[in-house]
């Protein structure tokens, strides 16, 4: 990397990119204000509204903000969790020019505290009381908190206000000037701060990407340029908008102008699926792989005919896939085999996803390529991607034409990959974001004067320009003989071949051979045990059965016949407990912090690599 002082980069706007959020926003309102925008639950039904309806409901908030003396690129906080209010809150933000500072539902009250004080936010948005309490408990400390807005919790009349309260404010400042949003929205400039979202990290202490307008509007018409999408597509939403996964999904919608179905609720999500019948969805390797393993157990406690029937169809699904992507002829025998396979089994399989499912998106860390290959032989192609908060999430992805397992396909147009001497991926391009808040010598140490990003990826680009990561820069792990282990490789090929698995987290940096600390799915364990003849019991007392260890070390063999000598599992450890959030072992999006897990069972680690 140069080590000029970084000089934030101004990129032209592309053809058919809005110079803003809240221009995207109305242009579709414009384009088609009848159309359905949004699904959201109310109860046990879905309420729908148009394009026309949310503007609505967005105009007059963005009005209240303006009222309560909020200024361009000021901060606005949304701590909560996925749901219609943080659309519309976020919307209308950006229409009165602000900027969006997003805070995990999850966060600690202090992480709450530093969030909001190191973004100068004025306003927050809270969900319910239970956000508004750590907002109280942080007070003393937030002098340049003026309001908090709440969806659900009990306003005091004077520093919380109700989102209704926020809409009369709204209400009564539009009426004394009509035009205040429609003039805020021209004075926005696509290098103005649209969104600050603070990067969770697996070390050190959160940095906030600032992430101008031209980020999100450059995503929505590179995504649309790919031609996958239209207006009739269906899109379930349940990833938290707090990450840039989400935010990105936000502005691919307002360009190409699908409805969402939206809805946070992590125990809905397979009854949503099958309500609201959606054609495609996103999320990380996680959700996927529950899937595939849920259904692979299924398969192994039937046994007998109905497991046999299910490797066949699979196989034959595989073998179509393929033959399919390489542009070869299926012959008519392959495809009436195909077709019972489909019949009597893979089409079940699409049914539990709702059953209408063109395609998925697979992003925010790896995802196995025989987990991807699986979900293409059931007919659904799983298009995983590749960016990060720096890039506003998306800088490349898999075609839908070109489903290349273990890879994350060529760069959308605008965006620019190499690969530097050391092999870290460098990303240059409109997504990139203009720096770290108030970091000058943080964004200096990855963003160089001619605007490439080091990313902290290992990677290589095959002949096609489709780019491949092998792991994270800073966990390849070198044993004591010399030798380096990429670990994600091993703990995604774990995963997708054991259907009990949660985690895996590898280990070997200076000891002469490769050891594991594994946890276990709960609901994926619970069943097992039923299945098996075992009565009801708790994770820790299950985790540590011997029949479990034994199901698990026959998984880890078939991992250990895929490795090089030197990378496979010699010795694991099970866990007692999933790791979480809260403990900060993961972060919000499920990546490990394998430093922290790593310290807290040092003991168990040590115990491996005695005798």
């Amino acid at each position: 990397m140069s080590e000029t002082p970084h000089v934030p980069q101004v990129h032209d706007l592309l053809p058919g990119q809005a110079s803003s959020v809240p221009r995207m926003l109305l242009d579709r309102i414009a384009t088609t204000p009848d159309r359905e925008a949004y699904r959201y639950p109310v109860g046990d039904r879905w309420e729908s509204v148009t394009w026309a309806e949310a503007g609505e409901v967005v105009r007059p908030l963005a009005a209240g903000l303006l009222a309560l003396g909020i200024r361009p690129e000021e901060r606005v906080a949304i701590a909560s969790s996925t749901r219609i209010e943080w659309l519309y809150a976020d919307l209308a933000i950006a229409c009165a020019g602000a900027a969006t500072t997003t805070v995990y539902p999850s966060t600690g009250p202090e992480d709450v505290g530093f969030i909001l004080r190191d973004s100068d936010s004025r306003v927050v948005f809270a969900e319910d009381d239970v956000q508004v309490e750590k907002l109280r408990s942080q007070r003393a400390r937030l002098p340049g908190l003026d309001r908090v807005v709440t969806f659900d919790g009990t306003p005091d009349g004077d520093w919380v206000l109700g989102l209704a309260d926020l809409r009369e404010l709204g209400l009564r400042h539009l009426a004394e000037h009509p035009d205040a949003v429609e003039r805020a929205v021209a004075a926005v400039r696509p290098e103005d701060l649209a969104t600050l979202i603070y990067t969770s990290g697996t070390t050190g202490q959160p940095k906030g990407v600032e992430l101008p307008h031209r980020c999100w509007t450059y995503i929505g018409v590179a995504a649309e340029g790919l031609d996958i999408l239209t207006e009739d597509d269906l899109q379930f939403l349940w990833l938290p908008l707090s990450h840039s996964f989400g935010k990105m999904l936000q502005a691919v919608q307002l360009q190409v102008g699908f409805p969402t179905a939206v809805d946070g609720r992590m125990d809905r999500i397979v009854p949503n699926l099958a309500e609201v019948r959606p054609t495609f969805m996103a999320g990380p390797p996680r959700i996927f792989e529950k899937v595939h393993a849920k259904v692979v157990q299924g398969l192994e406690e039937e046994g007998g005919v109905k497991a046999a029937l299910g490797g066949w169809a699979f196989g034959v699904g595989d073998r179509v896939a393929r033959a399919r992507v390489a542009g070869r002829r299926v012959g008519p025998v392959t495809r009436a085999e195909h077709a019972l396979a489909d019949r009597l089994v893979l089409a079940k399989v699409r049914e539990r996803l709702g059953g209408r499912i063109r395609f998925l998106i697979s992003g925010s860390a790896a995802l196995s390529p025989d987990v991807a290959a699986w979900f293409h032989a059931a007919g659904m192609v799983v298009m995983e991607g590749y960016g990060m908060t720096e890039t506003s999430a998306g800088a490349c992805i898999v075609r839908l034409e070109d489903p290349a397992f273990g890879k994350v396909g060529p760069p959308v147009d605008g965006t620019e990959v190499r690969i530097a001497e050391d092999g870290e991926i460098l990303l240059r391009g409109p997504s990139v974001m203009r720096g770290y808040h108030r970091q000058p010598e943080a964004t200096a140490e990855v963003l160089d004067a001619e605007g490439w990003l080091a990313t902290g990826d290992v990677g290589e680009l095959d002949e096609e320009g489709r780019l491949r990561i092998t792991d994270r820069k800073k966990d390849l792990i070198k044993t004591s003989g010399g030798k380096y282990i990429a670990p994600q490789a091993i703990e995604m090929l774990f995963k997708a071949v054991c259907p009990l698995a949660s985690q895996m987290v590898v280990h070997a940096e200076g000891r002469n051979y490769a050891t594991a600390l594994i946890t276990l799915d709960s609901e994926a364990l619970a069943q097992w045990a039923a299945a098996n003849g075992f009565p009801p019991a708790d994770y820790a007392d299950l985790a540590a059965l011997p029949e479990v260890r034994a199901y698990v070390q026959a998984s880890m063999d078939q991992v250990n016949a895929r490795l090089n000598r030197w990378e496979t599992i010699k010795d694991f450890r099970i866990l007692d407990r999933d790791l979480t959030v809260e403990d900060g072992e993961v972060t919000p999006s499920m990546k490990v912090r394998r430093k922290v897990v790593e310290t807290a069972y040092r003991p168990l680690l040590d115990e491996m690599y005695t005798g």
